[in-house]
């Protein structure tokens, strides 16, 4: 089995190379696809994504490519942690989620044998991340340099509160404290709740989400997009 999540979006050919080039090398593989709506280059909400997605998969390869470093010095790794492997550039993408299980081996795959020649500089996820995947999913193991760790993700300041992603609903994932009394955000009142069904269609609550992350939605509507903010901004909480 193999799970897939990338930011290659759902209106290019991409996600469907990939499958087809994994098909072609382990035609009985299963592939489930975590979703391809990591907003572009969004580093940050691919790792979370990643790292909230793969408790609830059977144990197998899971492949993440958001990769804005393509083709430059970013090393392509594959990450044994226990039964699974992982996948993809050594960005900060695959940290969270290999912290989660264990380490026990990184291994440098970018020079790997099984890469697919000549490799684009700017399609790994079909040259080099998908046909690895595929081969570890067949059980083979994987040749290259051993690494010593995985590059982190960037930390954010502690003595602040940010917006450390936006779902797909427009929901505003924090990296705050649920706080016990109403707050004010951008002129706004933010009630205390839940879910969303405690404040009126339109309104705004704060609550503790289903990965026990703080985030801040609108019934019924984009908090994002009504209070004009996106992944890695500062949340003023008043």
């Amino acid at each position: 089995m193999i799970t897939f999540l990338s930011d290659y979006g759902p209106g290019d050919e991409y996600v469907g190379v990939v499958e087809g080039v994994i098909a072609r090398i382990a035609p009985g593989v299963r592939v489930i696809h975590l979703g391809h709506g990591v907003p572009p280059q969004d580093v940050r909400t691919g790792a979370r994504r990643l790292a909230r997605a793969l408790p609830y998969t059977p144990a197998g390869v899971h492949l993440a490519v958001v990769d804005p470093g393509v083709g430059g010095e970013r090393r392509a790794v594959a990450v044994r942690c226990g039964e699974r492997w992982l996948v993809g550039p050594d960005n900060g993408l695959l940290a969270p989620a290999a912290e989660r299980f264990g380490i026990d081996e990184i291994v440098d795959v970018g020079a790997s044998e099984w890469r697919l020649e000549p490799v684009s500089a700017t399609f790994h996820g079909r040259d080099v991340f998908g046909p690895v995947a595929a081969h570890l999913a067949l059980g083979e193991t994987p040749a290259g340099p051993r690494l010593d760790a995985l590059v982190p993700l960037p930390a954010l300041p502690a003595d602040k509160v940010h917006v450390v992603e936006v779902d797909g609903f427009g929901n505003l994932i924090t990296d705050g404290r649920l706080p016990s009394v109403p707050v004010r955000v951008g002129g706004h009142e933010v009630a205390v709740g839940r879910t969303f069904a405690d404040v009126p269609p339109g309104a705004l609550v704060i609550y503790e989400d289903s990965a026990g992350d703080v985030a801040i939605a609108r019934n019924g509507g984009s908090a994002a997009a009504l209070l004009g903010l996106r992944a890695g901004d500062e949340l003023e909480l008043t």
